[in-house]
């Protein structure tokens, strides 16, 4: 955080964001005294809101305006917030029981939990499936697809399904098929690509190419730190005052629908239950510095997980988002813990 402010410049910053969050136009003086700091004169707020400008933490869109938060004073803002937080229990309530009464098939659980944080901060939301860290092998299909190919068909744990197009040097019966995948299956259930391969068992030669396939395939999966997210509340994000001027809509949705974003604002040290929070200009890639992300991880850290996250104008709910993503991951995390026991 930055530095402390004095406790009236803190209040007078925290009315500032709630007001301009609120309400999205600059905020006055005049407003900070009549509606909030009774009993303190203008002069005095005038002061204020000089240092917090000078400062760095609100801007004037011109002189006569009121003032508007910065990244830096939305920043300390939200870290003024604390841990303590959190979703009226109502709210709460509700989202534990809705996710509580779905399968646990984790692609549709992703889906609705996605559109459930969307609709409680009135902005984008995502949630990718839970993926196992390292992926394990489940079950395998050998299909004769030409008279030289062979069409496999590999299974892992969270439904993952990966096919690949086997090229054999001879004809290979359907009987012989049968028992390399009966024989496979049982050898490397629930297995990693890792264990597969110190695997000590004696293979015949289309067993090997097979098994150096499932390798490759699940070695490929496991370099994938996130799958595609499950993008939700896109429109009212976008539905939003900042977006209605220039190309911004189209640019970002061009941007969040192409998904290759998430790996650079997610890396890989993020801890268990860390709240990320990148603020507009925050951001490297320069086309989301007119956004902000709040992310955190869910699931059992080191074995299978995913990440939830929002996405919204600088001008975000921060107290909302940040409560409602991490009330969302702990639902999560108790789910995907109790389906992998």
């Amino acid at each position: 955080m930055p530095k402390t402010l004095m406790p009236r410049r803190e209040a007078v910053l925290k009315i500032i964001v709630k007001e301009y969050i609120t309400r999205v136009t600059p905020v006055a003086s005049e407003s900070i005294t009549r509606s909030h700091l009774v009993g303190v004169s203008p002069a005095t707020i005038r002061n204020d809101m000089a240092y917090l400008e000078e400062e760095g933490y609100i801007t004037r869109p011109h002189v006569s305006a009121g003032a508007i938060p910065s990244c830096k004073g939305y920043r300390y803002y939200a870290e003024s917030l604390g841990e303590n937080i959190e979703l009226p229990l109502m709210e709460q309530y509700l989202v534990q029981g809705f996710l509580e009464r779905i399968e646990r098939e984790f692609e549709e659980l992703a889906k609705i939990a996605s559109a459930l944080l969307a609709r409680l901060v009135r902005s984008a939301a995502i949630v990718t499936t839970p993926k196992a860290n390292p992926c394990r092998f489940k079950h395998l299909e050998l299909v004769a697809f030409q008279e030289y190919l062979v069409l496999l068909i590999l299974v892992m744990y969270q439904a993952k399904l990966r096919r690949y197009l086997l090229s054999t040097l001879t004809s290979v019966a359907e009987e012989e098929l049968a028992t390399v995948t009966n024989k496979l299956n049982n050898a490397y259930l629930g297995l990693a690509s890792s264990e597969i391969r110190a695997k000590k068992l004696e293979l015949s030669p289309l067993e090997r190419e097979v098994t150096d396939a499932i390798i490759n395939l699940m070695a490929m999966e496991d370099e994938v730190e996130y799958d595609e997210p499950y993008l939700e509340g896109l429109h009212l994000m976008l539905s939003q005052p900042e977006f209605i001027k220039g190309n911004r809509i189209l640019n970002t949705i061009g941007l969040l629908e192409g998904g290759k974003w998430l790996r650079a604002v997610l890396p890989r040290e993020l801890g268990e239950t860390e709240i990320k929070l990148v603020i507009g200009e925050e951001n490297e890639d320069e086309l989301l510095r007119d956004l902000s992300l709040v992310f955190t991880r869910y699931g059992i850290l080191g074995e299978v997980g995913g990440v939830i996250g929002v996405i919204g104008p600088t001008r975000m709910d921060y107290a909302r988002a940040i409560s409602s993503v991490r009330y969302l991951s702990g639902v999560l995390s108790k789910l995907v813990s109790e389906a992998y026991g």
